[in-house]
């Protein structure tokens, strides 16, 4: 079977994917989870369709990472125009992307430092 031509490496699907077998959750759990059909979520990991910004918003809550990273890996927000937030983005990330993570621990850090962010705002 040919590759998809839309689904390229570092794609936001391939991206979702990652996150969702990180998070050990199947494609049906997320899709329980973001409110999104199992069908249009597994077209979306595969490169097949492009979700709406409210849609990539529900599957970044479902995964516990920040919309704002599925923003960049979908090409809605660009990375170098959001220099305010790029470092959360980095460090959100790689929270989510950590594998040696859990879901748990994974929320816990990200609310810590989400806390911290407040904090000095």
């Amino acid at each position: 079977m040919a590759p998809n031509p839309l689904q390229l490496p570092g794609t936001l699907g391939e991206f979702l994917k990652e996150q969702r077998q990180s998070a050990q959750m199947s494609l049906r759990q997320l899709s329980e989870l973001a409110g999104v059909s199992n069908p249009y979520l597994s077209q979306i990991e595969r490169g097949v369709k492009k979700p709406s910004a409210e849609i990539l918003q529900q599957i970044a809550k479902a995964l516990q990472v920040s919309a704002e990273t599925l923003y960049v890996h979908a090409g809605i927000l660009d990375e170098e125009r959001s220099v305010t937030t790029a470092h959360e983005i980095d460090v959100r990330a790689a929270i989510a992307a950590d594998p040696a993570l859990t879901a748990k621990q994974r929320k816990t850090l990200i609310d810590v430092y989400e806390s911290f962010v407040d904090d000095s705002a």
